[in-house]
């Protein structure tokens, strides 16, 4: 997998991540709501923690710099 998000992506993912996690642990957003943003929350952390979105390949998008 090569990167294609760059570090401003992977901070404002990083930072939605957090904020759904805290809405839904301090009870904010609860239910069917709270879980489904809860699992796109973790994927927001792991796409930004690997620099790698599925989404973006087939697209060709890149937000990174080219090597």
């Amino acid at each position: 997998m090569k990167k294609n998000m760059g570090t401003a992506d992977k901070a404002i993912r990083s930072v939605v991540a957090l904020v759904v996690a805290i809405l839904y642990f301090t009870g904010v957003i609860t239910g069917t709501l709270g879980v489904v943003l809860l699992v796109f929350a973790g994927v927001f952390l792991l796409t930004s923690l690997v620099s790698f979105c599925p989404l973006y390949a087939p697209f060709g998008i890149r937000t990174c710099k080219a090597e």
